[in-house]
């Protein structure tokens, strides 16, 4: 007999998360928009073969980090690109995109 039960959890939608981020990590406004931004374009990635993607936690834990004073491109890549995988080719790849996108 099953003891468990399953439930689907989707990310939420970027208004939600946008203020969730300001929330948990008081970074303005303008670049929790940028970390949701990057956020959903990591999450739509199927190219990279990642096993995981970016939680809303990481995004939080960037935002902590830009509100701390260290730099965005930093932080992103601390928080959130580091976490994701290990393979040199995939964080280089993952740094060039928030590069641009922040």
């Amino acid at each position: 007999r099953q003891r468990f039960i399953a439930l689907t959890f989707g990310y939420p939608e970027a208004g939600i998360e946008t203020e969730i981020i300001i929330q948990e990590s008081n970074v303005n406004v303008e670049d929790a928009k940028k970390l949701v931004a990057i956020g959903n374009k990591i999450r739509n990635l199927t190219e990279l073969g990642l096993t995981e993607t970016v939680s809303t936690r990481l995004l939080v834990d960037a935002g902590k980090l830009i509100y701390s004073g260290l730099s965005k491109r930093l932080s992103v890549k601390v928080a959130v690109v580091e976490p994701l995988s290990d393979e040199v080719q995939v964080t280089e790849a993952l740094t060039d995109l928030i590069n641009l996108m922040i």
